[in-house]
């Protein structure tokens, strides 16, 4: 580790203007982002005694290498460059207090022609209309089955969609009442997207309007005596209060809140939030994360930047509500302000319904931690002691914060594949998985395990402009193409762990050897005996069998195997997959999808014309006929005229 003095900025070189800083570990990789009000003063306080400063931040400064800084104008200039670095850089000393899970939302796609209600994850997309979170799926698709009776709104597949446009027919939804069935012509696709603006309405907080209207409709119908369709309006009132019902009425109709709570020791913090919308709890959200030396306002203040910040962001309510006001409050409501295109207020409730409904948020919290204590005390006790044990055994210069496992998986030799898997401290990061597709087709294990591995690192010289060979434009994988150059992709791992033992071991060393890297530490995990190997030992070194080292070698391999398998069965799958339009002449690939988008598939092709085919782009007279040939004239065991494409008795 290196010594803080040794980076220490000059006295006076920095300024005491509002900025951004950036330490970096002495690969040049970001490992932490930081805002501050002076620089000078902040930066300053890095540098101390290190026996004074938190453990978290104790390690940073001796993982540091170097620290640069940027002078902004303001502090709001400030924190929105923090953010876009933190999310550029992945810094891990950086603490991530945003959800690491993928809550379900009820979605609607007013961005398409005919929009479609249905259950999304994710990544937000624009022109969508978002409702939720919810914790579950099931309660989405419960609350969308009761509503459909009312907005009979789209909720099928493009696929479906095409089908019955192309036949005529309606799917089932549309015969029950449930689907208003635009792709045959039911209603038109202005009607369509009326009844979906109107569903939109509803679940935005605008309940009462269409539950008068329908009430109206029911008395008037009544009224001149078609007791059926009193009956039937009836019954919408009622599914719209059953949907109403879910959601408890906890403010004012006009309230538009996120309420969080956090409960905290001095490991780790516990997140919840309630997302209120025209007054009521629409959906709920909990998370713990890693807690750092910050206290409860600068969470407060990272939380909120990291919710509602870049294009993934959540949506900005108009009030958040919140347990204490951050630091920098008015640059925080300016930033989010901006975010939602109006103004909005960060507070503390201090009294009424808000200031109750944030005690109740407050018990959820207190009792998410109690609940991630209990199930996960030790764990990270556990995963240090996992880290030193293996620098220990392997004799290692420092804790192999980040594995990389390699593994290899074909069936006799066929369609070979490769892959590799990422843990840092401990924890799996798949967002840097690789996959990779053997090229020398040799069948040898070692033989593909030195391809993988010298495809690795030379992307890994490349990407920090050491290595003398570059390769070639395709030595990505078409998978993870451009996933390669990524910021995290470029950093070297402290170990390496390969599938295998003493033969796939060499052959990982002589991979880096011949592309030379020299400062990485590689073993091998045996299956049978469990046992590490290491290169040119003619014995393996022997961890006992209660060893969280092993138990962590163990998981890491079995990843890499499993990621292997997984990519593996993929490609297999798709080699076995044959067209019945595979081997006609002049048509490959992108004209059989150019065929299969325009009639939908191989059943409607064959019912096709000549002229019918060569009206597809990119089809001409002579594919047009070969296509004929083979789908029609060999079902019907008949010749055909390639002039005019008719099957000849």
């Amino acid at each position: 580790m290196a010594d803080p003095a040794s980076y220490r900025p000059r006295p006076g070189e920095i300024p005491a203007e509002p900025g951004v800083y950036r330490f970096r570990d002495r690969h040049g990789r970001v490992i932490y982002v930081g805002k501050a009000r002076s620089l000078r003063s902040r930066l300053s306080s890095y540098f101390q005694d290190p026996a004074a400063l938190h453990p978290r931040t104790r390690q940073m400064v001796h993982t540091g290498a170097s620290v640069d800084w940027t002078v902004v104008r303001n502090e709001v200039e400030a924190l929105q460059l923090e953010y876009s670095w933190i999310k550029e850089f992945d810094p891990r000393f950086n603490v991530k207090y945003r959800d690491d899970k993928s809550y379900p939302y009820l979605a609607v796609t007013m961005g398409e022609e005919i929009p479609r209600a249905q259950v999304m994850r994710g990544a937000k997309r624009p022109g969508t209309r978002y409702f939720g979170p919810y914790t579950h799926a099931w309660a989405i698709r419960e609350t969308l089955d009761t509503l459909l009776r009312v907005f009979p709104v789209r909720t099928c597949s493009k696929g479906v969609l095409r089908r019955a446009q192309q036949s005529g027919r309606p799917c089932l939804l549309g015969h029950i009442g449930k689907c208003s069935a635009p792709c045959v012509g039911w209603v038109s696709t202005e009607e369509h997207r009326a009844i979906a603006e109107d569903f939109c309405a509803f679940m935005a907080g605008d309940h009462e309007r269409f539950v008068r209207r329908l009430e109206a409709d029911m008395r008037a119908a009544s009224a001149e005596l078609d007791f059926e369709t009193a009956a039937r309006l009836r019954d919408d009132v009622a599914a719209l209060r059953r949907a109403l019902e879910r959601s408890a009425v906890v403010l004012d109709d006009s309230t538009d809140a996120d309420v969080y709570a956090l409960a905290d020791d001095e490991l780790e913090v516990a997140v919840q939030v309630f997302h209120v919308r025209g007054g009521r709890i629409r959906g709920q959200r909990g998370w713990v994360s890693e807690k750092g030396a910050e206290d409860l306002a600068s969470v407060v203040e990272h939380l909120l930047q990291q919710v509602y910040g870049g294009e993934q962001g959540e949506d900005v309510p108009r009030e958040v509500l919140v347990p204490v006001l951050p630091a920098g409050h008015d640059e925080l409501q300016e930033w989010l302000s901006g975010l939602r295109g109006s103004r909005v207020r960060v507070r503390v409730p201090q009294r009424g319904d808000k200031r109750t409904l944030m005690q109740t948020v407050a018990r959820n919290a207190e009792q998410a931690l109690a609940r991630h204590k209990v199930a996960r005390s030790g764990d990270l006790t556990l995963r240090s002691q996992a880290l030193q044990e293996l620098q220990d055994a392997l004799e290692l210069g420092e804790a192999p914060l980040r594995i990389e496992s390699f593994d290899i998986s074909h069936v006799q030799g066929s369609d070979m594949v490769g892959s590799m898997v990422v843990f840092e401290d401990g924890l799996a990061r798949k967002s840097e998985y690789r996959r990779y597709v053997v090229r020398e087709g040799t069948g040898d294990d070692t033989a593909a395990m030195h391809e993988v591995l010298t495809r690795r690192f030379r992307h890994l010289l490349r990407a920090n402009g050491a290595g003398e060979e570059v390769p070639s434009a395709d030595d990505a994988d078409g998978a993870d193409a451009g996933k390669d150059s990524s910021s995290t992709f470029r950093y070297p791992p402290n170990l390496v762990v390969v599938d295998g033992g003493l033969p796939q071991v060499n052959a990982a060393q002589a991979a880096l050897t011949e592309v030379g890297v020299s400062d990485v530490t590689v073993v091998g995990l045996a299956k049978r005996l469990e046992e590490v190997w290491v290169p040119g030992q003619d014995h393996p070194v022997v961890l006992p069998r209660t060893s969280e080292g092993l138990y962590l070698l163990q998981r890491v391999r079995d990843e890499a195997h499993r990621f292997a398998n997984t990519f593996h069965r993929q490609r297999r799958s798709r080699s076995m997959t044959v067209s019945a339009l595979d081997g006609i002449p002049g048509l490959g690939k992108a004209r059989q999808q150019a065929l299969l988008a325009r009639f939908g598939s191989v059943k409607a092709l064959r019912r096709a014309s000549l002229e019918q085919l060569q009206e597809v782009p990119g089809i001409g007279p002579a594919v047009a006929a070969a296509v004929v040939t083979r789908l029609q004239g060999a079902e019907q065991g008949a010749a055909v005229n390639l002039s005019t494409g008719e099957v000849l008795d």
